[in-house]
């Protein structure tokens, strides 16, 4: 399962990053949402992580421009990771075209769950 979660914090990747690194999965990582989009454009990933609030692009432009971006990107699950969890905040996300939500502080047990369940409904495209 290829995995990239783009923030502009590099604690909140890390922490990801260690997170995963506990069950041996391997995260790319993006420190900015026109990096991640490029590297999503290259780069074939079965669930993406999305922070909402960074400079130059916030997570809801670039989840709108990935969903926009044709049929490869379509069905790719992504993950708000947020601190906010309002359900007016969700709302505008799920418009977007977020799959789901992962709230800050984040749980491992929450994480697990969560890649676990779209591992489970993962069918490779490669």
């Amino acid at each position: 399962m290829q995995i990239i979660y783009i923030d502009d914090d590099a604690t909140n990747r890390a922490l990801l990053r260690d997170m995963l690194a506990f069950e041996d999965i391997a995260m790319a990582e993006a420190g900015d949402a026109r990096t991640g989009l490029k590297m999503i454009d290259e780069s074939d990933y079965d669930l993406i992580f999305m922070d909402l609030r960074m400079p130059d692009m916030n997570g809801l432009t670039a989840i709108r421009q990935l969903r926009a971006g044709g049929a490869q990107h379509m069905s790719v699950p992504i993950i708000v990771v947020t601190a906010d969890p309002s359900e007016g905040v969700r709302s505008m996300c799920r418009s977007a075209g977020a799959t789901d939500f992962l709230d800050k502080p984040i749980s491992m047990d929450k994480l697990f769950e969560m890649v676990g369940s779209y591992r489970k409904r993962h069918v490779p495209v490669r």
